[in-house]
């Protein structure tokens, strides 16, 4: 248990390998808050890479995290999804549920602007989604669905679900979540998304987006996209070296293969919107009581250690939510 003036987070102390370290906790100033953290997620993806010590070189300055201690491989305090109570601050924030990009640790202090008080009708336990519900606005930015698209949305993890909820509502479309887990139909069908597997997948596609993490479900995306079609993609590989069919029809279909990263604001938007004007947006997207459905398990922050190896090494989780105690 931390005290008034320590606090206590999760290091990555080796690749693969972390700890729960005490560290001190320094006195917020006129224009920072002090958080009490309630709750935050594991962000499968991106906290496996950095656990194992798979970010590349190359990455080590722009894959750093806000708030992010140490470097790269390790030891490195990480992650960025963060909900808590904020304890000291403007009066207008003492007592209101936050959200803060901020490593798993148990209190901590930021400027104020950093930390986004949650619309009154978003639940804490499911706030801790925002960082996902960022990736996915940001990606449709990027991509830029249209009314009456064929959209097909590759991956039914976190991100891409959100991406096909998001996609469903747009009139006309026609959205499609794939994956190779079929029970991942069930969720799908918890947030009205059609699902299919990669065999029964239709094609032709107007706009496919990629976020299963494995380059079979990038190729995939190649066969179904359609005619000048556009692909997007969402997934990040750290070190591993990706093969594609471009000799096949990738030319002749007139493809274009194109990243999204949630670093920065999409090109679409970034003259009109800041990033916490984005984050706000993203959290007014989880005012839906069936996204709850996204996050499958939790455990408490002093297991964090042992959680943190399970999971970054299991397949088929969505989203893990930490929990803290005082």
């Amino acid at each position: 248990m931390s005290s008034e003036n320590t606090t206590r987070a999760f290091w990555v102390d080796a690749p693969g390998q972390g700890s729960i370290r005490t560290q001190p906790l320094a006195a917020p100033g006129p224009e920072e808050v002090q958080v009490r953290t309630c709750y935050s997620a594991i962000s499968r993806g991106t906290e496996t890479l950095v656990f194992h010590g798979r970010v590349p070189e190359s990455e080590y300055a722009r894959m750093r995290a806000p708030f992010q201690q140490g470097d790269f491989p390790a030891p490195v305090k990480y992650g960025y999804s963060n909900v808590g109570v904020v304890e000291q601050g403007p009066e207008t924030l003492v007592g209101r549920h936050v959200f803060c990009l901020h490593p798993h640790q148990e209190r901590y202090v930021v400027p104020a602007f950093m930390a986004l008080a949650l619309p009154e009708t978003l639940p804490p336990e499911r706030a801790v989604l925002a960082a996902n519900m960022e990736t996915a606005l940001n990606g449709l930015w990027d991509a830029a669905p249209r009314i009456g698209d064929r959209i097909a949305v590759i991956g039914a993890g976190v991100v891409g679900t959100l991406i096909a909820w998001l996609c469903r509502n747009i009139p006309g479309t026609r959205v499609e979540l794939i994956d190779i887990d079929s029970s991942r139909e069930s969720l799908a069908r918890a947030l009205d998304i059609d699902f299919s597997t990669p065999a029964s997948a239709r094609g032709e596609c107007d706009l496919v987006i990629h976020a299963s993490g494995s380059p079979a479900g990038l190729q995939q995306a190649l066969s179904l996209a359609g005619q000048e079609a556009c692909i997007i993609e969402m997934s990040w590989f750290g070190a591993q070296t990706v093969s594609l069919p471009l000799g096949e029809a990738f030319h002749s279909r007139r493809l274009t293969l194109r990243a999204s990263q949630v670093g920065t604001v999409s090109p679409a938007r970034a003259a009109r919107r800041t990033h916490g004007e984005r984050m706000m947006q993203a959290l007014s997207l989880l005012e839906d009581d069936r996204l709850d459905a996204l996050i499958d398990a939790e455990s408490a922050f002093e297991d964090l250690p042992e959680t943190m190896a399970r999971i970054t090494t299991q397949a088929g989780a969505l989203c893990h939510r930490i929990r803290y105690r005082f």
